[in-house]
C-alpha cells in the first residue's frame, strides 16, 4: 500500500490530472484540499492537493501520470508529486484529513 499526492496550480488542472492518471492506474482518491490565500491582494494562484493510495506500482505510475498531465497547465516548478511507500496508520489516517468530503 502507499499514499501518493499532487500538488498544482489551479482546480481544473488538479482535476484533469487525477482523471487521466485514475484512467492509467488503479489509484483511489482520498482527499482533496486547496491553499488559498487570505489575502486577496496577493497575485497567488489556487494550490490545490489530491491525496490518493493504491498499490506502490499504481501510486507511482499515478504520480508520474498526473505529473505529465498536470504539465499541459502548470510549469514543472509549479508541479509536486510525492509517493509514502507502506506509511504508518497515522499517516494513513493523516491522508484521509481534506477540505472535500468523501463518502466510504
Amino acid at each position: 500500500m502507499a499514499i501518493g499526492f499532487l500538488e498544482v496550480a489551479g482546480y481544473g488542472a488538479a482535476l484533469y490530472a487525477m482523471d487521466q492518471a485514475c484512467k492509467e492506474a488503479n489509484i483511489k482518491i482520498i482527499g482533496v484540499d486547496t491553499i488559498n490565500p487570505k489575502d486577496t491582494s496577493a497575485n497567488i494562484p489556487l494550490t490545490v492537493q489530491i491525496k490518493f493510495e493504491g498499490s506502490v506500482s499504481d501510486v507511482k505510475i499515478a504520480a508520474t501520470k498526473a505529473r505529465e498531465y498536470a504539465l499541459r497547465f502548470n510549469e514543472e516548478k509549479e508541479i509536486i508529486t510525492s509517493v509514502i511507500e507502506n506509511p504508518y496508520e497515522g499517516t494513513c489516517k493523516l491522508g484521509t484529513l481534506s477540505k472535500v468530503k468523501f463518502e466510504r
